[in-house]
């Protein structure tokens, strides 16, 4: 594939993606924040959840599902996110938290920390597969949204390298797990630290 044709590959997968948010312009809603999470299943660290606002002008190209992108071009288009973006922000549960109350409703209320951070109110939010209750902004769930809508792509992003540059800090306070690797998740090696170490205070009990 030439270059050529990888950038208008590229530029008609934005289009693709804008397909919903151009929708939504159509009908006078100008502020459309997409929202996502990360660190569902992993055994330790936090939940993160990202919520973010794209201009109707926006063309960066790349954006996709964060699980489909390399750590390097995460890292650059979540520079590039956040400096296009009408504003962005971050929403999280901890450990403790996820235990008590369970994954899906501590994703759900870092979900709506994020959105109610951001600088400017969403005329309507979309989201990836999960329904908020307690908001007064109209939204629309989206099955396999980080795939299927660029706001959601990038809020995808945002979470993602949120989320791992955290663990990586992680790594240094709690050794003997490889965070630096798994980021938390379930792997050979950081059963074998569990194993020899017991669990560290950022483990989800409710997981082990």
């Amino acid at each position: 594939m030439t270059k050529q044709e990888r950038l208008e590959k590229q530029q008609a997968r934005l289009q693709e993606m804008l397909t919903r948010e151009r929708e939504l312009w159509a009908t006078g809603k100008l502020y459309i924040a997409g929202v996502d999470e990360v660190g569902r299943g992993p055994l330790a660290g936090p939940v993160v959840t990202a919520a973010v606002i794209l201009p109707k002008d926006f063309s960066l190209l790349g954006v996709d599902d964060s699980k489909k992108l390399s750590p390097k071009r995460r890292d650059e288009l979540f520079d590039q996110i956040k400096e296009a973006a009408v504003c962005w922000a971050i929403g999280r549960r901890e450990p403790q938290r996820i235990d008590e109350i369970n994954i899906l409703e501590a994703t759900k209320e870092a979900m709506r920390d994020a959105i109610l951070a951001l600088d400017v109110k969403p005329d309507h939010i979309l989201i990836d597969a999960i329904k908020l209750p307690v908001l007064d902004i109209p939204q629309s769930s989206i099955i396999h949204g980080d795939a299927l809508s660029v706001s959601i792509a990038a809020a995808s992003i945002i979470a993602k390298v949120t989320r791992d540059r955290e663990m990586e800090r992680m790594a240094v306070l709690y050794p003997g797990y490889a965070f630096e690797s798994n980021k938390g998740y379930g792997t050979k090696a950081h059963y074998e630290g569990l194993a020899a170490l017991g669990p560290c205070p950022i483990h989800r009990r409710s997981f082990l």
